[in-house]
């Protein structure tokens, strides 16, 4: 069975190689779906990037919430937890403009 103390006891003792790998990963998938829906790429590329930068958001937003438990309230918590949450809702957005406005004729480049 999967031990949550020992989880999180993992999470804290790594979190200098986990928030090194979090932050760039975040930041890079998140500007990627920007950029599939910018791009006007098949709404199957941008659901699969804005997962997989959902997912690492996701494990952010949990890491940052093992601090929180022991009650280590500093500023790099609270930046990192928002920057999760920024790109989980830019992730969200991205998804809903391109949903919005891909069959909008008005928007393409063809005058």
């Amino acid at each position: 069975m999967l031990d949550l103390n020992t989880l999180a006891e993992f999470s804290r003792g790594n979190c200098v190689s986990i928030c090194a790998f979090l932050v760039p990963a975040n930041l890079l998938v998140t500007i990627l779906t920007m950029s599939l829906v910018a791009l006007r790429r098949p709404s199957y590329q941008v659901w699969q990037s804005a997962g997989i930068a959902s997912f690492f958001a996701s494990v952010m937003i949990l890491h940052v919430y093992t601090w929180f438990q022991i009650g280590v309230v500093m500023a790099p918590t609270y930046i990192l937890l928002w920057l999760a949450i920024t790109c989980l809702v830019t992730n969200l957005a991205a998804i809903l403009f391109q949903r919005r406005y891909s069959n909008n004729p008005s928007l393409s480049n063809n005058a």
